[in-house]
């Protein structure tokens, strides 16, 4: 297979990797806020829902991509005119989805960022808002190189021939 196939769902499975552990990690932090009784425990709200959606897509990807490659490698292999009919309308959906997550993203750190200035007073406002901050941020972040791989593999699907 070619360097950008390979590349790109390497780099998949270990951004898939990371995703887990970050929603890991903000189950982590909360359950030790909780314990400590912190002040900004109430960012445990949005750190533990958006890690139950990193867990759930990160391991998701992990866990499918294997296959995944087996079976375009096998296609690619076979036939790529069949390769290209295929993962283009699946990679146009994969990109298109990402445009839509980056609107949801930045509209929750919009909102967070609303939070924490407008209810900053408010310990439990101020908590959830950066919680809320940081993991919206966080999302757009690691969203932004995975969108950036998408487009550039879509250009590699799009250039065979």
């Amino acid at each position: 297979m070619p360097a950008e196939f390979t590349d790109y769902f390497t780099a998949e499975k270990q951004e898939a990797l990371l995703f887990m552990v970050v929603g890991v990690l903000a189950i982590l932090i909360t359950a030790w806020m909780i314990k400590t009784s912190s002040r900004f425990r109430a960012a445990g709200f949005p750190l533990v829902a958006i890690a139950a959606i990193q867990i759930t897509v990160g391991s998701t990807v992990y866990f499918r991509t294997d296959a995944q490659v087996g079976e375009l490698t096998s296609l690619y292999e076979k036939d790529v005119t069949s390769f290209q009919s295929e993962e283009i309308p699946r990679m146009q959906v994969v990109i298109d989805n990402f445009v839509l997550y980056r609107w949801i993203e930045i509209a929750l750190l919009f909102a967070g960022t609303i939070l924490v200035v407008l209810l900053r007073k408010n310990p439990r406002w101020l908590a959830v808002g950066l919680g809320l901050t940081l993991q919206s941020a966080i999302m757009l972040g690691l969203d932004y190189f995975a969108e950036a791989r998408a487009a550039e593999y879509m250009q590699f699907i799009l250039g065979l021939a």
